[in-house]
């Protein structure tokens, strides 16, 4: 049997010495490394070492009893968020370790509710219990406060209350509870039932740097956990990492869903199909090759050269989202002795790695653009440059990224046709719910525009983000709908459609009411009841909003949604008053409306009549001329009716 477990928990909850534990009791290694001495298994990366977290998802893979398990030891700090939420979608089982010292923080609720939106049924590890003054009992009771009430101990495998705690939570079982008793395998295979479909969560504790209770968890787990792939469906597979070997070779990481790859195997994956050159099997930075994988397991291939993190491969065409969505921008910086071909070619490679970078180039002002979590995520991204490509860079101010939207239907009109082109396009663009995206819709008839071209204008729609008006951040949370067009048989070329598509779209965002949208933090904080006062007024100075306060114990909590251009830097601020005693939990909300936007439009500094790739103004073409009409005259000037 094939178990894929994440281990993942708040920055120094103690996850990496943990997983160490783990390898060592099966096993898989002959000594226990420790962070803090530099040689543990899975942060095998110098940067890792040098500073003592963990920054990448690495994996492992021991044998214990009838299964083989694949371990991967996620980051625990917010700038690596994504890096851990990429894991999270190949998981079958997840492990939240807690720190018996600090309890349940602000990055344990944003892990938790990630592996809540991936379903994936997750045990809690209390760590840290040889520290003088903790109590699990307590961690246990804070977790069921914050996170679940559905959380039973593991501690003795069954006692009384953990029987009662499966029983209460089945009819079926607990008339037979009543009449006859308990029966340890009904409750058993009813327990294994109860996990997989995210019913209940089990809680262990101990010591992992001592080890303490940590062979005796793994022991627990093993019976507790069962997966069912079946190798003998059709092949379908999801890629969860990408990474580049020494020799520059890109390697594709797969979670095998069902059936079964051989190398040499064609594949598909979105409109492309590519033959697998080589299996491999990582275990640490160490790897084997092999023939063949089956359902369930975890591989890197060669042989794809395109796929992307979250894409669907072979039956399996699903492509997943993420929620983990940096929130700013910064510049790179590098000396001009470099040169910028090579410096962009460099973080494109990152790009394939951690997609949500978004590497960008900005061809007006000459510039690399990044998207990031945090300055942390910024210097590990100044060692990796130097490491992998030898060159130094360095990173401009980080800068809230921005979108733009329309606040009701505009038509927009484009035409392109100087001598010897000809294109035309006709397009309703409508605001959308929060957060959707740019969604495209058809209505054209095939008799006024043929479908190769309705297919062009869906393609430049969608192939980039386009430029607001307001500030030139990314249109977005809007429906565009191709009412109709033209084209001319012999003078439409292939890139008069892009034009026109522009056009079209720009001229009617130039008529539209346009909206900037900011990103927005949905915080949780819980404080003693003698600072609620300070909280709710820090809230209201952020420009926050905050539903009514609850009571629990000597404590409160207040939720409620705030920008993250104000509440950024508050993590800092509000360790300081609460004297570490405090908990605040940040998780990306989305966009919503700006909330200082003349102040973030005169910031910005964005001319519409300057930006290179777009203009609202049409061509049209009169005795073999082509002349322009401004967006405000242009609906007159259409072709089409």
């Amino acid at each position: 049997m094939h178990k894929t477990i994440g281990i993942l928990a708040h920055v120094d909850a103690g996850k990496t010495t943990f997983s160490e534990q783990l390898l060592y009791h099966t096993k898989t290694i002959r000594q226990r490394g420790r962070v803090d001495h530099q040689d543990s298994f899975l942060d095998s990366h110098s940067i890792e070492k040098n500073r003592g977290i963990t920054i990448f998802a690495d994996q492992a893979i021991f044998s214990y009893n009838d299964s083989t398990y694949y371990i991967i030891d996620t980051p625990g700090h917010v700038d690596f968020s994504p890096e851990m939420e990429r894991a999270i979608q190949v998981m079958d089982y997840a492990i939240i370790l807690i720190s018996a010292v600090d309890g349940v923080e602000g990055h344990t609720e944003t892990v938790w509710q990630l592996l809540r939106k991936h379903q994936v049924p997750t045990f809690f590890f209390v760590n840290k219990t040889d520290y003088e003054g903790t109590d699990a009992a307590s961690v246990l009771e804070e977790i069921r406060a914050n996170l679940s009430g559905d959380v039973c101990n593991l501690t003795t495998l069954f006692d009384e209350e953990l029987i009662e705690f499966i029983a209460e939570r089945d009819e079926e079982l607990l008339d037979k509870y009543m009449d006859t008793g308990f029966e340890q395998e009904l409750w058993l295979n009813k327990m294994k039932t109860m996990i997989k479909e995210n019913k209940i969560f089990a809680c262990a504790s101990g010591s992992a740097l001592k080890d303490i209770g940590v062979f005796e968890f793994l022991d627990k787990l093993d019976v507790l956990t069962e997966t069912s792939y079946n190798s003998l469906k059709n092949f379908e597979a999801k890629v969860y990492k990408i990474r580049h070997d020494e020799s520059g070779n890109r390697v594709t990481f797969l979670k095998l869903l069902s059936g079964k790859l051989k190398v040499r195997d064609e594949v598909k994956y979105g409109q492309k199909t590519e033959k697998i050159t080589q299996i491999r099997v990582y275990s640490g930075n160490k790897f084997q090759t092999v023939d063949q994988a089956t359902a369930g397991e975890l591989v890197a291939v060669t042989g794809l050269t395109t796929a992307s993190i979250g894409d669907g491969i072979g039956d399996n065409q699903e492509k997943v989202t993420f929620d983990m969505v940096p929130t700013l921008k910064s510049k790179v910086l590098f000396d001009s002795s470099i040169h910028v071909k090579e410096v962009l070619r460099s973080f494109k490679l990152l790009d394939t790695e951690d997609p949500s970078l978004r590497v960008y180039w900005d061809e007006h002002f000459q510039e690399i653009h990044v998207h990031v979590m945090g300055v942390i995520q910024l210097e590990v991204l100044v060692q990796i440059v130097q490491e992998r490509f030898h060159f130094q860079v360095s990173f401009g101010e980080p800068r809230i990224l921005y979108k733009e939207t329309i606040n009701a239907p505009v038509r927009g009109y484009g035409h392109f046709e100087p001598l010897k082109h000809y294109a035309e396009v006709h397009l309703l663009i409508e605001p959308t719910t929060r957060n959707r995206g740019v969604s495209f819709d058809n209505v054209c008839h095939a008799n006024d525009l043929s479908i190769g071209n309705q297919n062009l204008v869906k393609h430049h729609l969608l192939e980039r983000h386009h430029h607001g008006l307001l500030t030139g951040s990314a249109l977005t949370d809007v429906k565009i709908t191709l009412l109709t067009g033209r084209g001319h048989n012999e003078h439409t070329h292939g890139g008069d459609f892009r034009e026109a598509t522009y056009r079209a779209l720009r001229q009617g965002l130039e008529k539209a009411e346009n909206v900037i949208l900011e990103p927005f933090y949905d915080y949780k904080i819980k404080v003693d009841m003698d600072l609620i006062g300070r909280v709710l007024s820090d809230i209201q100075q952020a420009h926050g909003t905050f539903e009514s306060p609850e009571n629990t114990g000597d404590k409160v909590i207040i939720k409620g949604r705030v920008p993250v251009a104000t509440f950024m830097n508050y993590s800092t601020t509000f360790a300081s008053f609460t004297h570490g005693k405090g908990t605040l939990s940040l998780l990306f909300g989305g966009y919503d409306r700006c909330h200082n936007t003349e102040e973030v439009i005169n910031s910005i500094g964005y001319n519409k009549d300057a930006d290179p790739e777009y203009t609202s103004t049409s061509i049209f073409c009169a005795k073999g001329t082509g002349y322009k009409v401004p967006w405000y005259e242009a609906e007159q000037a259409m072709h089409c009716l």
